[in-house]
């Protein structure tokens, strides 16, 4: 099948007092090039991510949003710092005795004293955090893969649309080609005969003409490397996988043989179509950049 790079998924999962969703879209890009905002207590399975994204996703800018909540209490606890209590309470002897004055130290006092009494997080355990997490990600992921091959199958089926009017045209070049030559012979003739008047006819000279104007304007081969390119797109469509990279070469090289036949053209039927031909093939290396 054919997968577009412009998708999108999301998927929220909860278990037990955790909670994660993950938001991901991808536009299209030459690589896959991955972004991720997510909070720092997740920052350690970056790398984890990424492998799995790639199980799913080969080409594209991807952007990755998560989010985490833990709605219970139990990990935070509040832990009593005693060697900074007693160094407060060293002090606020020290004081007393250098000063003259009273100390009226209550434990209600020092507990409000910095570092005294603080309130910790809890280590959490990474690897069911990681279950959850990693969940949501393949779930995610397969929600912009169900995007990216809808998109894809209506790229696909435009794109051959494209092509089979462009092996119209290809056609009308190939039939219209020996046509030129036998006008241009007649045009030769006539204008030998009206400058000879009613002197005898040199008809090795005028095959010798029409031969080299022949060679002149043949795109014989062009047509057929282009016949051999279009195949060659719609075999590349029906086999599917990720053939962006591939189609786009291709269209750089149809690309080359209608400019080349464009430049040989000498006939307005033919160059018209060979302006047509290009602009049809533009908008194919349009739509082929969108392919992974």
């Amino acid at each position: 099948m054919i997968k577009s790079m412009t998708g999108f998924g999301r998927c929220e999962l909860s278990e037990g007092e955790r909670k994660v969703s993950v938001e991901i879209k991808t536009v299209n890009h030459r690589y896959l090039d991955v972004a991720m905002k997510m909070p720092k207590k997740l920052n350690f399975f970056d790398s984890a991510i990424r492998t799995v994204l790639k199980e799913y996703l080969q080409r594209g800018k991807v952007d990755v949003f998560v989010t985490y909540e833990d709605l219970s209490e139990s990990n935070v606890s509040l832990v009593y710092n005693q060697n900074i209590a007693e160094q407060y309470i060293r002090y606020f002897r020290q004081m007393e005795e250098q000063f003259g004055l009273e100390n009226d130290m209550k434990v209600s006092v020092l507990a409000r004293c910095p570092e005294v009494l603080v309130m910790e997080e809890q280590q959490e355990n990474e690897e069911e955090i990681w279950q959850l997490l990693e969940k949501a990600v393949r779930g995610a992921c397969e929600k912009v893969v169900e995007t990216r091959v809808r998109e894809g199958e209506a790229l696909k089926a435009d794109l051959l649309a494209k092509l089979d009017e462009m092996l119209k045209m290809t056609a009308f070049i190939e039939e219209r080609s020996p046509q030129i030559m036998a006008e241009y012979r007649q045009k030769l003739e006539a204008k030998v005969q009206d400058l000879l008047a009613d002197t005898q006819t040199d008809e090795g000279r005028i095959a010798m003409e029409v031969t080299l104007f022949a060679d002149k304007i043949c795109v014989d081969e062009e047509i057929v490397r282009l016949r051999s390119h279009v195949e060659a797109t719609k075999a590349a469509l029906e086999s599917g996988g990720s053939v962006g990279r591939k189609l786009d070469f291709i269209a750089q090289e149809m690309n080359r043989e209608a400019n080349t036949t464009l430049s040989k053209a000498n006939d307005l039927e033919i160059s018209n179509c060979a302006i047509d031909l290009k602009t049809e093939i533009e908008k194919v290396r349009e739509q082929i950049q969108n392919i992974e």
